[in-house]
């Protein structure tokens, strides 16, 4: 399990905890985070579920894929770096204090 904070754009702060092996969207959807939409539920076919991630993680977390880095061209305002889908992240032991900030809005 891990303790994840999930951020909204007004800066008011969400820390959760969120057992292995479900994604970070997953863990905001079933924790009533407002800011993460997630329409498609999960399937990377949208980019409602778009965070940025904090600086201290980037590298942390497994590297983007190709269908993760197309839909994030359809997020409002992408961050080339710090830009993530959150139904892409699945959650681990590693990813204890994670950070994520919601984008102002989703489109």
């Amino acid at each position: 399990m891990a303790k994840i904070t999930y951020v909204e754009h007004s800066g008011r702060e969400h820390v959760v905890e969120v057992r292995n092996g479900m994604t970070v969207m997953e863990g905001a959807r079933d924790n009533g985070i407002p800011g993460i939409e997630a329409d498609c539920g999960g399937a990377c076919a949208c980019s409602t579920c778009h965070v940025y991630v904090d600086a201290a993680w980037v590298d942390k977390l497994p590297k983007k894929d190709a269908m993760e880095e197309d839909m994030l061209d359809f997020a409002w305002s992408p961050d080339p770096v710090r830009s993530r889908l959150t139904c892409q992240i699945k959650v681990s032991d590693a990813l204890d204090g994670l950070r994520v900030q919601m984008p102002e809005k989703q489109i």
